[in-house]
């Protein structure tokens, strides 16, 4: 007899809590290689084919496409050690469970096996069917709070609880053991916005005191009715909650500069007429700018242990820049950029930008910035005032570069010119230090020559 083995939707790293099914890649009744690829998944920060770790026939399938599951839940079942059909076509048995998963489930890892052509087969004795996930047992009301700790593994379960004032002790949880999953938690939350409106059904209708007096206040989600709405979640919601902790937690001001980038684009307009060199970008130069100015600036590649209350400084630039995709705004991560050279960094930025835009960024290559390079000029605007990316401490913003009037050697002339911003952390540095690393990526940008001097 097979033995039906379940596989969850594995631990992707970087502190992701849950995915979104993009695609399957399997059917049930398809016979699976041990490490194939079965679901390809988006989390917060990248899209990700998850392999299965059993070689098999897929029995079922959990959650449709588009549906969001959290890490621990079912994704699929798959049936071991199937005999082989009278036909030839069946799945060649297996020797045991030993052998019948590599127990790897990250992207990049697994034995290499050869892929399998997919084949429809029933197996024997396995009852093939789409799994549908079923409805959570409705929640007791007001139940007694359960002492001890709550059985609670998911940070978003918990956020989500903590949004709505839930408190997750009254709730029994429907998953393994008690364990309270998103589902109990957002019927708990729909529970309690139905309750007030029941009431009210009760209750005579008043009309106002006088013309000019109001209703009660009705909240403004549930007064809209009509209008679209899209859910914050995927890359969109890992931004909106990033961006809105930035925003409580890092006391950030801004200072901005206007600069005369004539000779810097002349410098580049040199480099990339050399034969046969690699095109240098503006970004690239404006990179290897930044690394220098932080070499001399280290307070600005830092950031604050609030817990502890210590800034710390850090001794490598990884240097982040941001880069709009169709799945939203995504900020890939140059490695070590301070040992880079232009023409490498501009390299790295090239593949990196190639990878955002075909949606294979790894959550790798998105997290473990120290100091992030913002270049809005692309959209046709001048200047910003950019968010920190928590939890670095500063942002170089970059406008476009434009023909305007401009005072040059005691002349009035046409110069390009370009406005450059810096968002900083006010806890790991004063005005004066934020004001000298933006007047010296400005000087850099001015008189490119002046960077000679750090090669």
């Amino acid at each position: 007899m097979p033995q039906v083995l379940e596989f969850k939707l594995p631990d992707l790293g970087e502190g992701l809590t849950e995915a979104e099914i993009v695609r399957w890649l399997v059917e049930v009744g398809d016979v699976v290689a041990i490490d194939q690829p079965v679901v390809e998944v988006e989390t917060a920060k990248a899209m990700v084919e998850v392999p299965c770790p059993y070689g098999g026939v897929v029995t079922a399938r959990f959650g449709d496409e588009g549906t969001e599951l959290p890490v621990g839940a079912p994704l699929l079942t798959v049936a071991v050690g199937s005999p082989v059909d009278p036909s030839g076509e069946g799945p060649a048995a297996d020797s045991g469970t030993e052998d019948s998963g590599s127990g790897n489930v990250l992207v990049g890892y697994g034995t290499g096996a050869p892929p399998v052509r997919r084949r429809r087969v029933r197996p024997q004795g396995v009852k093939a069917a789409v799994a549908v996930p079923t409805a959570p047992e409705a929640v007791v009301p007001e139940p007694e709070p359960v002492a001890g700790p709550v059985a609670v593994v998911s940070p978003l379960v918990r956020r989500l609880a903590r949004q709505h004032d839930l408190d997750l002790r009254r709730l029994a949880g429907s998953g393994p053991d008690g364990l309270i999953l998103r589902a109990d938690v957002e019927s708990a939350i729909r529970s309690a916005a139905e309750a007030p409106v029941a009431e009210s059904v009760a209750e005579p209708a008043v009309a106002p005191a006088a013309s000019g007096a109001s209703a009660s206040p009705v909240s403004s989600a549930s007064s809209v009715s009509g209008g679209e709405r899209v859910a914050l979640r995927g890359v969109r919601g890992a931004v909106a909650d990033k961006l809105s902790r930035s925003r409580r937690e890092i006391p950030d001001a801004t200072c901005w500069v206007d600069a005369d980038a004539t000779e810097l684009m002349a410098a580049r307009a040199s480099m990339n007429s050399v034969a046969g060199a690699s095109k240098v970008s503006v970004l690239a130069l404006l990179a290897r700018i930044c690394t220098a100015a932080l070499a001399r600036y280290p307070e600005l590649n830092s950031t604050v242990d609030q817990e502890a209350r210590e800034i710390v400084r850090l001794p490598q630039v990884h240097l982040g820049f941001a880069a709009q995709t169709e799945r939203g705004l995504v900020v890939p991560v140059v490695r070590d950029a301070h040992e880079g050279t232009a023409e490498s960094i501009g390299a790295e930025i090239a593949r990196l930008t190639e990878a955002a835009r075909t949606g294979t960024l790894t959550p790798a290559q998105l997290t473990g910035g120290t100091f992030t390079l913002n270049n809005y000029g692309v959209f046709g605007v001048d200047g910003s005032t950019p968010i920190i990316n928590h939890p670095e401490a500063a942002m170089l913003g970059v406008g476009r570069i434009v023909p305007k009037p401009w005072v040059h050697e005691g002349q009035l002339a046409v110069r390009q010119v370009v406005q450059l911003s810096l968002t900083f952390d006010h806890r790991v540095c004063d005005g004066g230090t934020a004001g000298g690393f933006l007047r010296y990526v400005a000087d850099c940008v001015e008189r490119p020559a002046l960077l000679l001097r750090s090669l």
